[in-house]
């Protein structure tokens, strides 16, 4: 078999996406890029706290918070999705929906820092990374 540019680029194009992430209450959207190859999808999250501080609630725990919801077409098909996240100083994990929702779940103890209207703007970005495999 002889190895032609054309065999090496066989496989379906990359659809990829930069619209539709819709951020909850207290967070607003930095940067989100989506990236689908055949049923393969990458997501990177990218947003500010705005809202008040998140306080972690015993050993690395959060109260389940909303951050922001995925379009659709981008969204797991057969079931909740884990995921990691991180603000440069707290990481945790998160899980996506099928219905899109993005819940920040757990943190390494670190509170997320908020209240960008204080006068230090205090408040962190966090980056959220997850990647699946659609039904």
């Amino acid at each position: 078999m002889r190895i032609t540019a054309i065999r090496l680029n066989d496989g379906p194009p990359t659809v990829t996406t930069t619209a539709g992430l819709v951020p909850a209450a207290g967070f607003s959207v930095n940067d989100f890029r989506g990236y689908r190859n055949g049923r393969n999808v990458e997501l990177n999250m990218y947003l500010f706290r705005s809202g008040a501080d998140i306080v972690v609630t015993g050993t690395a725990n959060l109260n389940d918070t909303q951050i922001c919801t995925v379009p659709p077409n981008w969204r797991p098909t057969s079931g909740t999705i884990n995921g990691t996240w991180d603000d440069g100083t707290a990481e945790g994990g998160f899980v996506i929906g099928t219905d899109g929702l993005c819940t920040l779940r757990t943190s390494n103890g670190e509170l997320i820092r908020g209240d960008a209207t204080a006068p230090t703007g205090n408040g962190r970005n966090i980056r959220m990374h997850a990647t699946f495999v659609l039904d």
